[in-house]
């Protein structure tokens, strides 16, 4: 071993005791090794910031943005409703749900899959008394197998083929991973369908920020337009549009008070007070087509620089007392009052003409820079803790469209796919599927910068010879064995690291070993390229291993432990069919 080497290692296996320690932020624990490689010299300086210009970086910013904008259109909702009264049990609703995510993981990323469904989860457990425990894990498992089947799905399978072009000149394509990774996730899911049962039932869900909001349900005002699909419909047809929502009170003519039964027919024009959580009454302004009385005040504000938010109406408000038409509040503070809680009474008034009270919590809207010095000047004490979806997000179909379009171009070979999705993400911005705001809090940075921050130290292990150095220990470790127990113990070894490390940390860390450890054993280096990508992003078997676990883990009311009863048996499936699809698929023998 030659001092480069030694050092190389030296930086790597504190890394690695850094990531299992856990008092450090991962980023901080990359940057940290970066800092070390450039002061032993293992990292040349001039390659020291080649990481975070490399293509992993762009193609996992690029997907995450993409799938933040494909969130915030709905259209997942849209196609989930019509399939939500059947789903009855978690037996119907854990290979329903776990399905969409794994089908939705191939194409944006599985952490963004699984936050579009977890919202319908909770509602199907809600409206059908079962725990939620029962669905959030399996769909969690779900998005990471959802990820094997495309270069997208996956960080690994970005970083794995990157390695590739350094090795063979040529990159995986888009969809080289799709005939493994659709077998093995077909697989998985139909093992989740009847494994849930494994998990522990009815455990309490731990309580997130959301439980400290015990409001009373919001009160809005909305306008039927005729373009409506409920214009003409009854009040029964719409409520049954999103449970959870009332029709308070219809007011036709602009005078005439209606108090609304099932029965009652609602005409074009018609103003309604709707009662219900915000993220109810905006999934049902969207269905529904929807006007807020708020979003006509709020208009005349750019897309780009309207921003929502929650607050209380403290006892020192000027708003006190007085409501807000007679404050003035659109043309003197920019501000439109969405919906308004009230403990204790129901509203039954329009909100322009609703005398406010201290203690009132309110939503509203305004131009994002200038809300925290209105919400000073007006007294009103800003909550946080929770997203407000309600004004805050306009459905469309224009994401689904340009992902596809990207998609498309990647799969057809017609541009490289960090060009694909650089364009994608672009596009999301000048069409303002998403603001420059949201992109720019959508960012997972610490996954960046650790990534920016690897690549060359994980490099710095290839250049100094210590990838041959380790294959030809494992070399040693193997011999004797068939080649396909070669390549199992690859994706074994991938498999118990993920846990400790991060699964693009992983592949950074391995892909060069397996890589050259096909070299000495005379095999194609593809197959164990495949094999330490699926292993990384196979870890069933922690809530810290992936994101998409440490997710649900509060929410489920999970503990450590659960995980391995529902992962352990999914690991070993992934490792029984996985191994010999990849032999399968791309033979073994050097080419």
């Amino acid at each position: 071993m030659t001092p480069d080497q030694a050092i190389a290692f030296g930086i790597v296996g504190v890394t690695i005791g850094l990531f299992v320690w856990g008092q450090l932020p991962y980023d901080l624990v990359a940057l940290l090794a970066l800092l070390a490689g450039l002061v032993t010299g293992v990292v040349p300086a001039k390659e020291a910031f080649s990481g975070f210009s490399d293509d992993i970086v762009i193609i996992v910013a690029s997907a995450l943005l993409v799938s933040a904008a494909v969130a915030k259109s709905g259209v997942v909702e849209t196609i989930m409703r019509p399939l939500v009264p059947y789903l009855r049990s978690p037996a119907t609703q854990v290979p329903v749900l776990a399905g969409a995510v794994m089908l939705l993981s191939a194409f944006v990323k599985n952490i963004g899959a699984l936050a579009l469904l977890m919202p319908v989860a909770f509602q199907l457990a809600r409206r059908t008394g079962h725990s939620p425990s029962a669905l959030l894990m399996p769909m969690s498992f779900a998005s990471l197998l959802g990820g094997l089947v495309t270069l997208i799905g996956t960080s690994p399978n970005i970083i794995a083929s990157r390695m590739r072009e350094e090795i063979l000149g040529e990159p995986f394509r888009m969809f080289d991973f799709a005939p493994v990774g659709i077998v093995v996730s077909l697989a998985g899911l139909a093992f989740l369908a009847i494994g849930w049962r494994l998990l522990p039932g009815g455990r309490r869900p731990s309580a997130g920020m959301e439980a400290a909001f015990a409001l009373e349900a919001y009160t809005t005002e909305a306008t039927l337009p005729a373009e409506s699909p409920m214009a003409g419909g009854t009040v029964a047809e719409f409520e049954a549009l999103v449970a959870g929502v009332h029709v308070a009170c219809v007011i036709r003519e602009r005078f005439r008070r209606l108090t609304p039964t099932p029965a009652t027919v609602l005409r074009a024009g018609d103003v309604l007070l709707l009662e219900g959580e915000p993220e109810d009454l905006e999934r049902l302004q969207a269905r529904a087509g929807l006007v807020l009385a708020g979003e006509r005040q709020a208009a005349r504000q750019p897309v780009e620089e309207a921003g929502v938010i929650e607050g209380v109406i403290t006892g020192a408000s000027p708003l006190v007392g007085r409501t807000p038409a007679e404050t003035d509040l659109a043309r003197r503070h920019g501000l439109a009052v969405l919906a308004v809680s009230r403990r204790g009474e129901r509203i039954s008034r329009r909100l322009a003409a609703l005398r406010l009270r201290a203690g009132d919590v309110v939503i509203l809207k305004g131009e994002q820079e200038r809300l925290p010095e209105v919400l000073g000047e007006l007294h009103i004490l800003p909550l946080s803790g929770r997203d407000i979806a309600l004004g805050s997000r306009k459905r469309s179909l224009v994401p689904a469209i340009v992902l596809g379009v990207a998609m498309a171009c990647v799969g057809l070979n017609l541009v490289p796919v960090a060009v694909a999705f650089f364009a994608a993400a672009v596009a999301m911005l000048t069409l303002r599927a998403l603001t420059m705001r949201d992109a720019y809090d959508t960012m997972e940075w610490s996954v960046l910068i650790l990534l920016g921050a690897l690549i060359p130290v994980s490099e710095a292990i290839r250049t100094t010879g210590g990838s041959d150095l380790i294959a030809g220990w494992l070399a040693v470790a193997v011999h004797g064995l068939p080649p396909l127990g070669a390549l199992a113990l690859m994706m074994v070894v991938a498999m118990a690291v993920t846990p400790f490390l991060n699964n693009a940390a992983t592949v950074l860390m391995l892909a060069p070993i397996a890589a050259s450890l096909a070299e000495r054993l005379h095999l194609s280096p593809d197959a164990f390229l495949m094999a330490v990508a699926m292993g990384a992003a196979c870890d069933f078997l922690t809530p810290v291993g992936h994101q998409c676990n440490t997710l649900v883990m509060g929410p489920g009311g999970y503990r450590f432990g659960a995980y391995a009863r529902l992962g352990a048996p999914l690991t070993l499936i992934v490792l029984l069919i996985g191994v010999p699809m990849i032999a399968w698929v791309w033979p073994l023998a050097a080419r």
